[in-house]
Formats: C-alpha cells, sequence, structure tokens
C-alpha cells in the first residue's frame, strides 16, 4: 500500500504508545498504530514511543521491522523518538545490554537511563529556542542522555548542566523526555510539520 496522505503511525509494540496516539489525534492527525511492515507502508511518518529500548530493539526484529524502519531512515521518512525512542534512533550508544541494536540516523551518541532508576523521575522547565520563549514542561523517566552529537545532528535543548535532551538532523527529531505524558504539545507538532513538508516536496 501507498502512505496515506497525512497518516502517520505509532511503533506500537511496547511502550506508551495510546499516550502518543492521543496527543496526535488531538492534533488532528491520522493516526495508526504499526507493528507490521505491511501498516508502516501505509503512514508518512512515526512515532517511537518510551518504553524499554531493548525490548523495542527485539520486538521489531522478530517482526520483522527493524529493516524496515531503517530503510525508511534513510528515504527521509519524519520520525519522532521519545526516551527510548531517541535510543533507538542513535547512531551509538553507551551501557547498552549485550547484542542490542538501534535503527540509527541521529548523529549522536546516547547513554541509557543517564538519570537513574524509576525513582528518580523527575518534571520541569526546559527552554527549547526553537519551539518558542515559553520553556517546555518536561516529564523524565529513567531517561536517556546524549553525551556527544556530530556534526550532522543540531542540538534543541540542554539541561541547566549542559546535558543535552533534545536533538534533530533533517526529518529526524529525537528527546530524553516524555511530552506525551506532560501534554506539551510542540514536539508532536513539530513532527507533524516535517511529514506535511516532505509530503510537499515528495508528492505523497
Amino acid at each position: 500500500m501507498m502512505a496515506r496522505s497525512g497518516r502517520v503511525g505509532v511503533l506500537a509494540l511496547q511502550g506508551d504508545v495510546r499516550e502518543h496516539t492521543a496527543m496526535l489525534g488531538r492534533l488532528g492527525a491520522d493516526v495508526v498504530p504499526v507493528r507490521r511492515p505491511e501498516e508502516l507502508a501505509t503512514v508518512a511518518g512515526l512515532v517511537i514511543p518510551g518504553g524499554e529500548s531493548s525490548v523495542i530493539d527485539k520486538l521489531t526484529r522478530m517482526f520483522g521491522l527493524a529493516e524496515p524502519i531503517r530503510r525508511a531512515i534513510r528515504e527521509g521518512m519524519p520520525m519522532f523518538g521519545t526516551c527510548a525512542g531517541l535510543i533507538m534512533l542513535a547512531d551509538r550508544l553507551v551501557d547498552a545490554i549485550d547484542g542490542q541494536q538501534t535503527f540509527g540516523g541521529l548523529d549522536v551518541t546516547v547513554r541509557r537511563n543517564a538519570f537513574g532508576r524509576q525513582v528518580d523521575s523527575f518534571e520541569g522547565p526546559v527552554a527549547v529556542p526553537s519551539l518558542g520563549p515559553r520553556p517546555v514542561h518536561a516529564a523524565f523517566i529513567r531517561g536517556p542522555v546524549v553525551e556527544s552529537v556530530g556534526p550532522d545532528a543540531s542540538v534543541l535543548a540542554s539541561l541547566d548542566d549542559g546535558s543535552v535532551v533534545a536533538v534533530e538532523q533533517g526529518s529526524l527529531l529525537g528527546i530524553s523526555f516524555h511530552p506525551e505524558i506532560s501534554g506539551e504539545p510542540r514536539f508532536h507538532e513539530r513532527f507533524l510539520q516535517r511529514v506535511a513538508e516532505r509530503e510537499a516536496v515528495v508528492g505523497l
């Protein structure tokens, strides 16, 4: 099937799928859960939710989705990864479990669980200049941190201690926190804007 104009998917194998789906729906998007390659083929953009990155890795390989997602990234499909989704989009990974793989695409090195355990979760304002003067209310839940950023990627947000928590590269967007939980819509809006821009270019 060809991707339907404006339709976006949420990778629905594990993690906070429902929250992302609800946020995108509130923004007027046509959203479908993606569990198989044929469903990926019907969307023009993909959200990779938070959850457990090693589980997402194993399940995408088990369901035959890992390579189609990598191919979609190479072909320019917009993707938005939150928390574990950021890990999955990173080219390089620190503290990975044995054999863990990522989809890649973002020229960054990411450290898993950089903020500690579940009990160390926290919320707070994060300045994201590209989204406007009002800070983003960010929820960090066992979140990763971007330890290094290559020349192809751009930093969108850092904490006061300099920890990089949001990056962008072309049509890929990755963040350490959970706007779908805190009710912050601007990252999802940015993702949908990238989808619309790509569709305008390729004529989907």
